[in-house]
């Protein structure tokens, strides 16, 4: 009977092992199809990946509430068309699933570039995600999405003549909510928070 139970007890820590790897592929690849959407310009196909009730928060523009104002918040965004470029790399991920196995966190970098012929703009710029996601009904979805701006620079500048100001509030389309964290981009210096600890010590920064 004790070999029995320490069978039943192997299986079900595999069978929990089987499940938080699938959830790992499944948030890296719900990410990533975001990453895409957002090059292509496919701004509904992005919105659907979040929560009803998820927050996006994105540079300086403050914090939108809810699927329909970030869809809303994103078809404000430039279209992609003839003399544009946007790329949008998601990388690095850190992912953390809660023990109930419904929720996580995850922390991702980004590069990006940005090309508007029209306007004579190029632009490269990295960032860090500290995102949410949640489970609904087996589905990951994302609760959160908050990306913090390293930089963005002209391209044909670089670093040290080309620092953009990180993009503030959209007058015509005003957030829910104010920015939650208050930080500049570079030349400013700016550590988004991790929301893991140190793997190795234990310690949180």
């Amino acid at each position: 009977m004790d070999e029995i139970e320490a069978l039943r007890r192997e299986v079900e820590a595999l069978r929990i092992e089987a499940r938080r790897a699938a959830d790992y592929v499944a948030i890296c690849n719900l990410q990533a199809a975001y990453g895409y959407y957002v090059d292509k310009g496919l701004w509904d196909e992005a919105a659907d990946l979040l929560c009803a009730d998820g927050t996006l928060e994105i540079a300086g523009r403050g914090l939108y509430r809810g699927r329909d104002r970030v869809r809303a918040y994103l078809h404000r965004l430039p279209k992609l068309e003839h003399g544009t470029v946007f790329n949008h790399m998601q990388l690095q991920p850190v992912i953390s699933i809660a023990d109930n196995g419904e929720s996580a966190a995850g922390r991702w970098r980004t590069i990006m570039e940005v090309g508007l012929a029209d306007r004579m703009v190029s632009l490269r710029g990295e960032g860090t995600y500290e995102n949410l996601y949640r489970r609904e009904q087996g589905v990951w979805k994302i609760a959160r999405l908050h990306a913090f701006i390293t930089y963005y620079v002209e391209a044909g500048k670089g670093w040290n003549e080309g620092a953009v100001p990180m993009a503030g509030e959209l007058p015509d389309f005003p957030p829910d909510e104010p920015q939650t964290v208050d930080y500049g981009s570079f030349p400013e210096v700016f550590v988004p928070p991790f929301h893991y600890p140190n793997p190795v010590t234990g310690k949180r920064r």
